[in-house]
């Protein structure tokens, strides 16, 4: 199979492999097989993993795994620095030409939905996150609560609302503060064309398990280990720099906005841990509802002792 798709790598049209999935799917592992059998590189769609020493609560792969599959768009940002879907698909594309022109073939993994449809749909363009107005609606968020904040959304932009789940406080932001910078709704504005589409076809493929309890289970095992690994020491680590603060975009990953309450006693050990899984659980329905609207998509169950040697044939097929 690897032989078969080598030759026939250097003779077809330019094309990328996206791996995508719910998390705690088993993307990385799975892509990490792929290398040993492909002429693949990985590039990371992870909005978390860009962040250094973010490791634990990212699920970002051990050093010696990267040493064996190195990983593009990880560890690229500090965690008080912010990185847009506009900055991902500038660099996502510098990292996808290199890959293609040296022969190989560009192996996009990560869960990260935006991201991967603002680099093969375009992006539209709005304004770049804005500090000072995202501190503001923190603070109103911190009085009234991000329900009445979401309310507020639905007098400006109901479309927005409409699709922006009301316990969802970063797109909650994000959308009163596209408002706020510009004076008109972000649902608007979102039809407006933005960069157009990266043009190199793409063969998706989407992992997960066929049953949504053994997902829940993934994520249970998944997040146990992390705290086994130091998980509340990582955020420890970070809450102690004092350029880190809990309402960064960085902070907003799953489990680290958790483990910080915890820290600051707002949280005993057991709510932090249930918090953080159900907010593991509350994303992967958000990543299985946009991933079911992905045309073209070959789903694979991630529990199929064959689904490497199945993943293979298809590639192989449609080569």
């Amino acid at each position: 199979m690897s032989r078969d798709m080598r030759r026939k790598s250097s003779s077809r049209a330019p094309l990328m492999i996206c791996l995508m999935g719910p998390t705690g799917a088993g993307k990385t592992d799975l892509a990490v097989r792929l290398v040993s059998r492909l002429p693949v590189e990985i590039v990371s769609v992870d909005s978390a993993m860009v962040y250094r020493g973010m490791d634990i609560g990212t699920g970002k792969p051990e050093r010696i795994v990267l040493t064996e599959a190195p990983h593009r768009l990880i560890d690229i940002r500090a965690p008080h620095e912010t990185y847009s879907a506009a900055e991902f698909c500038r660099d996502a594309r510098r990292e996808i030409d290199d890959i293609l022109g040296r022969g190989g073939i560009p192996l996009l993994v990560g869960g990260t939905g935006l991201y991967f449809r603002a680099l093969r749909q375009g992006l539209s363009r709005l304004p770049p996150a804005n500090r000072a107005v995202r501190v503001h609606l923190a603070s109103q968020a911190a009085a009234a609560g991000w329900g009445a904040l979401h309310r507020r959304l639905a007098e400006i932009d109901p479309r927005a609302a409409a699709r922006i789940h009301p316990n969802d406080p970063q797109r909650i932001q994000r959308a009163l503060e596209v408002y706020e910078l510009t004076g008109r709704p972000m649902s608007q504005q979102l039809e407006v064309a933005g960069p157009e589409p990266f043009t190199t076809p793409a063969r998706v493929v989407i992992l997960s398990p066929g049953r949504r309890s053994s997902l829940h289970g993934h994520i249970e095992c998944r997040f146990n280990r992390m705290l086994e690994r130091g998980l509340v020491e990582e955020v420890a680590g970070l809450r102690d720099r004092p350029e880190i603060d809990r309402d960064l975009p960085s902070m907003r990953a799953v489990g680290y906005r958790q483990v910080w309450d915890y820290l600051e006693g707002r949280v005993d050990h057991a709510t932090m841990r249930e918090r953080s899984l159900a907010a593991t659980r509350q994303l992967a329905r958000r990543q299985l509802t946009w991933l079911r609207a992905e045309p073209e998509a070959v789903w694979v169950d991630a529990e199929d002792p064959a689904v490497l040697s199945k993943l293979l044939n298809h590639l192989d097929e449609v080569g």
